[in-house]
């Protein structure tokens, strides 16, 4: 089992087992909808899937996607769409409390990656904010 909830803490949730899929998506919804490069999925039936505190503000995304996301601090946490993915949720990863527990296996919609994303790997790396000079 695995938990995981928005940054203000008013929405919990777990997951349990393996997920279905796992897998980076690039494409520009999900880019715009959480202001970043790329959103982390893990997607699980809703058997496995529970919010354990607090409800989802949903926000109608597409035709038939929903965003499920924290009215109070803005946190991106879920996707549904019933018509390609019934009965199951999309998490998002990083708002596991352990995300390295659910490794991504693919990256997807990279017909729609931002340009420099494709060499992401070769930029300097710092642990933490680099120094001022």
């Amino acid at each position: 089992m695995n938990e995981g909830g928005c940054h203000c803490g008013a929405i919990r949730y777990r997951v349990e087992g393996a997920p279905i899929h796992a897998a980076l998506c690039h494409c520009t919804d999900c880019r715009r909808h959480a202001g970043a490069p790329m959103v982390g999925w893990t997607l699980f039936g809703n058997d496995r899937f529970a919010v354990t505190k607090g409800e989802a503000k949903v926000y109608a995304s597409s035709e038939h996607g929903r965003r499920h996301f924290c009215a109070d601090c803005g946190t991106g946490l879920f996707y549904t769409n019933e018509t390609i993915f019934a009965g199951q949720t999309d998490v998002q990863v990083a708002t596991l409390d352990d995300p390295d527990a659910l490794p991504m296996q693919a990256q997807i919609q990279t017909a729609e990656r931002i340009g420099w994303m494709k060499a992401a790997h070769d930029l300097p790396a710092f642990e933490r904010f680099p120094s001022q000079a």
